[in-house]
């Protein structure tokens, strides 16, 4: 037993024999407070800064949110309303084109001008003729051409003759020929009678149109073109009132012959056909014997008083002695 008991408590002192060399080999266990620093732990201090410093984060993480959410609006609202003008201009670009497409279409395109100078030179000869020419038949309706591309030559070609005539006339011209004057009066006459006698025609219920209006006044132009550039170049007042009376009369009873024929009533055809056939003669009257001097005078009007007319000085020639020209005739002798 003794043995035995000996034996264990050996085997106990070896047991914490082992234990007590890996304490002193391990190090000691005995725990030095003063190597201890005291601000390496946890305090209430640094609690405090840390509460502190994380309620800070998270004000500033809310304002920043704030901020966010009030730019995102705001480009929100600056998106939409750039969108809405986006979508205004681009209606207003689409509504200005098809206005201005429509608008070409209507005056640039060539095809709705083409049935009215569409027109054989024959054909124009023709209707030239038959301007001098008084129809009889005033039962029915008489036809006239719907073409411009005659009347409206004739209309130049009387420019012409008026610009002819100044320069033959004594008028005293100094602002070159004036052609500006003659081309307002010409087509002012054209258009504006035109439309006048269309006005009445309307009102005394005559079937007529404007376009055939301005081709039948055009081509009555022609009696008024052959007498004015006969009587410029010939100056008797006695054969321009025989052109008056014959070619001028001759066209504008075709006219209204024309007009007669398409009008109902004696008091409207009396009032119709005698305002035409007045301003017809006394147009011609007018371009004869008052247009230069309503020219003449708008100068006046303008310019002051008229100036002398510049007159043409002959250049000096050198005067040669009979020496000279006897040597160099006797000179030319001998070489011939």
């Amino acid at each position: 037993m003794s043995a035995a008991a000996g034996g264990s408590r050996s085997g106990t002192a070896g047991d914490w024999g082992g234990f007590e060399d890996n304490m002193q080999g391990g190090g000691s266990a005995v725990i030095d407070m003063e190597n201890m620093d005291d601000t390496s732990g946890s305090s209430f201090e640094d609690m405090g800064e840390m509460h502190q410093r994380m309620k800070e984060e998270e004000e500033e993480e809310g304002e920043t949110g704030a901020a966010e959410d009030e730019d995102g609006e705001f480009l929100g609202m600056k998106g939409l309303r750039g969108q809405l003008g986006r979508q205004v201009a681009d209606q207003m670009w689409q509504v200005g084109k098809r206005q201005a497409t429509r608008a070409f279409s209507l005056y640039a395109n060539i095809d709705i001008l083409r049935p009215y100078f569409d027109v054989e030179p024959i054909q124009v000869r023709a209707r030239l003729m038959e301007s001098m020419i008084p129809v009889k038949m005033i039962n029915f309706p008489q036809k006239i051409a719907g073409e411009l591309y005659g009347p409206l030559m004739l209309v130049f070609t009387l420019v012409a003759i008026l610009l002819h005539g100044m320069k033959t006339s004594d008028t005293i011209i100094r602002e070159g020929t004036l052609m500006g004057t003659a081309i307002g009066t010409c087509f002012g006459y054209w258009l504006g009678v035109s439309s006048f006698i269309y006005f009445l025609a309307y009102l005394c219920n005559a079937q007529i149109t404007m376009v055939q209006m301005l081709s039948l006044l055009g081509y009555g132009l022609f009696g008024h073109c052959i007498t004015l550039f006969v009587t410029y170049n010939i100056h008797f007042h006695s054969l321009f009132y025989i052109f008056w009376l014959g070619v001028g009369g001759l066209s504008t009873l075709r006219m209204v012959a024309v007009l007669v024929s398409r009008t109902v009533g004696h008091t409207q055809r009396l009032i119709l056909c005698g305002t035409l056939a007045a301003l017809h003669m006394l147009f011609l009257l007018y371009l004869h014997f008052a247009y230069h001097k309503v020219v003449e005078g708008i100068l006046d009007t303008l310019e002051g008083p008229n100036m002398p007319p510049f007159q043409r000085v002959a250049r000096d020639i050198p005067l040669v002695s009979n020496a000279v020209l006897n040597t160099t005739a006797k000179a030319i002798a001998l070489t011939l």
